[in-house]
């Protein structure tokens, strides 16, 4: 099909002759002035079916963790612990799913990690002891998650302006999953008992994921969609702009960094983890108790949107420092909750905060080193997440145990949530090199 020239391709042609652009430098970009639909939207639907998939799944742990404890009979301690490991492995293979994605392409990366993933939820099936769950939730599952960042990483690229909306929309489906597949879960468990549950979400999670991954590519020779209607950058130009990871983490902005990861995940998995059991011990009922994931999840869709256009509009650092905000008063809330409104309440207020938090990284991580090096730092921050993100279940679990209670673990997310607040403060957006 042969496109005729527009007066815009005419103007380009001139303007890049006066500046001595060659041929070759121009055959970086390519316009998208036609009729069509630009793929970046393909890839930012994809990418968010690929996160309801991913993390709904995971987040349904909370639902599995009381039969779990009837059927075994595991401390609290102890079950937390195949969650922690899987944050662990989770956040160093996320350091390297960036790296392989950059080499392979993320089509392939993901295709290979969700057959692992299908697996992992697979032989959850056929659990019979600790090690089991710690084999496979903490390390299979695990695997199957780590090309998170590189899903996150994809939108910068496709998109030059506008990047926390198409983020919000990416990680949107990370909040359908935790609305809807928990409490699918807790009534799978109910119908068919656990481990036909297990199964279920294993050939669910397997199709779905494989059959996604196909439609995920980075935009070689692509041009980036730019809604403020300025020039096209070339990818080869646009992929160098930024911070060296060597150079970004000389810089007190890469430390802030890795302690919100941190503050943040070290209260959102120690929630997630605790907060259905926390609520059946107080005899609230077991499917009433996984609403509160529904809801978190449900929340956290209206947060990432909204908190993605404040930024878009305002700034990272603002819609951050009001997210952590959020999240800490909402834990001062759940300290003296015992009935169902006031723990619906909490999981309004937590959900919006965690997904404000969770859609404002990415975008940040470029507002603050550039894209030249954004997926591996992201992953080094969500690496840095991660170790919170490991031992906040544990500490909270052991803190039940000795106690009987879970107020102080609630009160030590606070005091982290409002230092995260702090540390948001303290950011500064510096010229890039």
């Amino acid at each position: 099909m042969i496109v005729p020239f527009t007066t815009r391709d005419l103007l380009s042609r001139e303007s890049d002759r006066r500046s001595g652009k060659s041929k070759g430098e121009k055959e970086n970009v390519i316009r998208k002035d036609g009729p069509g639909l630009y793929y970046g939207y393909v890839i930012v639907t994809v990418a968010s079916i690929m996160m309801m998939m991913i993390w709904g799944t995971f987040n349904s742990f909370g639902v599995f963790f009381e039969p779990f404890i009837r059927e075994f009979g595991w401390t609290r301690a102890v079950t937390s612990g195949a969650s922690a490991l899987n944050t662990m492995i989770f956040g160093i293979l996320c350091v390297f799913s960036a790296s392989v994605s950059e080499r392979f392409g993320p089509r392939w990366v993901m295709t290979v990690c969700s057959v692992i993933l299908g697996l992992g939820y697979f032989f959850m099936a056929r659990l019979s002891c600790t090690w089991d769950l710690y084999l496979y939730f903490g390390v299979f599952v695990a695997i199957g998650m780590s090309p998170y960042i590189p899903l996150l990483s994809l939108v910068p690229r496709w998109f030059t302006t506008n990047r926390g909306r198409m983020n919000a929309i990416v990680l949107s489906g990370m909040g359908l999953g935790i609305m809807l597949v928990p409490p699918i879960a807790s009534q799978l468990i109910s119908m068919v008992q656990w481990r036909n549950s297990y199964l279920v979400i294993a050939i669910i999670t397997l199709t779905i994921t494989v059959v996604a991954s196909q439609f995920l590519k980075v935009p070689s020779h692509q041009a980036l969609e730019d809604r403020n209607g300025g020039p096209a950058t070339p990818w080869a130009d646009r992929r160098n702009e930024g911070l060296s990871f060597r150079q970004a983490v000389r810089t007190r902005e890469f430390a802030l960094l890795c302690w919100l990861y941190f503050s943040f995940l070290f209260c959102l998995v120690s929630i997630t983890v605790h907060i259905v059991i926390h609520a059946i011990g107080l005899d609230i009922p077991a499917t009433h108790a996984a609403l509160t994931l529904s809801l978190i999840g449900g929340a956290c869709i209206v947060g990432m949107n909204v908190m993605g256009n404040i930024a878009d509009r305002f700034s990272n650092k603002i819609a951050l420092g009001v997210s952590y905000s959020l999240m800490g008063c909402s834990l001062v809330w759940v300290i003296p909750s015992h009935s169902e409104w006031s723990f619906y309440i909490f999981s309004t207020a937590f959900g919006f905060a965690y997904g404000g938090m969770q859609v404002l990284f990415s975008p940040l991580v470029a507002e603050l080193f550039g894209t030249r090096s954004h997926g591996v730092i992201l992953a080094t921050g969500a690496f840095a997440g991660s170790i919170g993100a490991a031992i906040g279940p544990i500490i909270a679990g052991y803190i039940f145990d000795a106690s009987g209670s879970y107020t102080i673990a609630f009160i030590l997310c606070a005091m982290l949530a409002f230092t995260g607040l702090a540390s948001s403060l303290l950011l500064q957006t510096r010229p890039l090199s």
